[in-house]
């Protein structure tokens, strides 16, 4: 009997055990039902960079179990994905909208990599996201600047998915990072 009930117990734990198991492939990602899909980028960016933050988007969203992909590059915003955000709005309009939410929220002065691989939505209230958001990763741009560091923005990603971001997700997402930074 006792036998029988160590096998399962091992038998439960191992599918949540395999989830940290290196080489472990990560859930996929689902569509949120709600949230508007968007891709905005603030006009006061110039041609080189509203290329640069609009293949950066691309990638991550194509590459990575990413369904939102917000980059702030000195206040100025590219967002791309799934989004709560009002409808009926003008691209101008909804970028002031995601400017305003990104002060309230307060990600403009993120200091230090975020990563919440099981993002329930409760402890932070980051309406932006979609329902059904499960992973979310801030990593920030910093500057360094005559041996002090200063924000200069942040890259934030999130997924659908329950542990969407490995250690090699992030490092990758990281170097897309260093891209912007000053």
């Amino acid at each position: 009997e006792a036998l029988g009930l160590s096998l399962a117990a091992f038998s439960i734990a191992l599918p949540y055990i395999g989830k940290f198991l290196k080489g472990s492939e990560a859930e996929e990602r689902t569509l949120p039902e709600e949230g508007e899909q968007v891709f905005v980028i603030s006009s006061e960016i110039g041609d080189s960079l509203k290329e640069d933050l609009a293949w950066a988007t691309y990638v991550l969203l194509r590459n990575t179990s990413t369904i939102a992909v917000m980059i702030s590059v000195q206040g100025e915003l590219c967002v791309r994905g799934y989004w709560n955000c009002p409808g009926q709005m003008s691209k101008a309009e909804l970028c002031d909208w995601f400017k305003r939410k990104v002060d309230e929220i307060g990600l403009a002065d993120v200091k230090e990599t975020l990563y919440f691989p099981q993002y329930a939505g409760s402890a932070l209230s980051w309406d932006i996201l979609p329902d059904g958001t499960r992973s979310l990763f801030v990593q920030p741009l910093v500057q360094n600047v005559k041996e002090s560091q200063k924000t200069d923005g942040f890259l934030l990603v999130a997924s659908t998915a329950g542990y969407a971001y490995s250690d090699k997700d992030r490092a990758w997402i990281g170097a897309m990072a260093e891209k912007f930074e000053g």
